[in-house]
């Protein structure tokens, strides 16, 4: 994985850990403030172990993502690639990005998390939020969701103008440009 996208995964870990929340919130700024003190229970509990920690971060986030169609827009115009193996791709897809940002639990250092605006369109939303530590540049953080149900689902993060799922779709489109389906498959499980 190139040094950007390592970047991009660690930011998108600190701002993961304010975007999931129980279906009884009724708008996306709300459901992030509900999972800011979900996460922060998990993470300041001193009595859970790392693996513990790991382990109730995955069930609390995963859930908040349509992981479905983030993969889809990861592929773009590779989509029609996983045919008949659309499930397999995402699930991949999740569980590779699913390693990546709880494996960063450690890196949560009380950064302070200030929500910027909030727009809703019919069952589309944007959440900008700021993640600002203690020394250093704050940190642009937007989540793009939409409506499922009763529930606000994220299908992009964009954290400092760079979409996660644009930047990960031109990784993708690489891998397929040389080489198969198979091949895209087998680098995200190694990975």
């Amino acid at each position: 994985m190139n040094r950007p996208a390592k970047l991009l995964i660690a930011a998108l870990f600190l701002s993961l850990i304010f975007v999931a929340a129980p279906a009884k919130a009724t708008t996306p700024a709300e459901q992030i403030e509900e999972t800011v003190r979900a996460v922060l229970a998990v993470v300041k509990n001193p009595s859970n172990t790392e693996e513990q920690r790991k382990k109730l971060l995955r069930e609390t986030l995963m859930p908040r993502f349509d992981w479905f169609e983030m993969a889809r827009r990861t592929l773009g115009k590779n989509w029609s690639a996983a045919a008949g193996r659309e499930q397999e791709f995402v699930g991949t897809f999740a569980e590779f990005l699913g390693k990546a940002y709880v494996g960063n639990i450690t890196s949560y250092k009380d950064e302070k998390i200030v929500l910027v605006q909030e727009s809703i369109e019919r069952n589309l939303a944007q959440v900008k939020t700021r993640i600002e530590p203690r020394h250093g540049e704050p940190t642009s953080v937007t989540y793009r969701m939409h409506r499922i149900q009763e529930e606000w689902k994220i299908y992009d993060v964009v954290i400092e103008d760079i979409s996660l799922v644009g930047n990960y779709r031109a990784q993708f489109n690489r891998v397929l440009a040389k080489g198969s389906f198979d091949d895209l498959l087998r680098q995200m499980k190694e990975k």
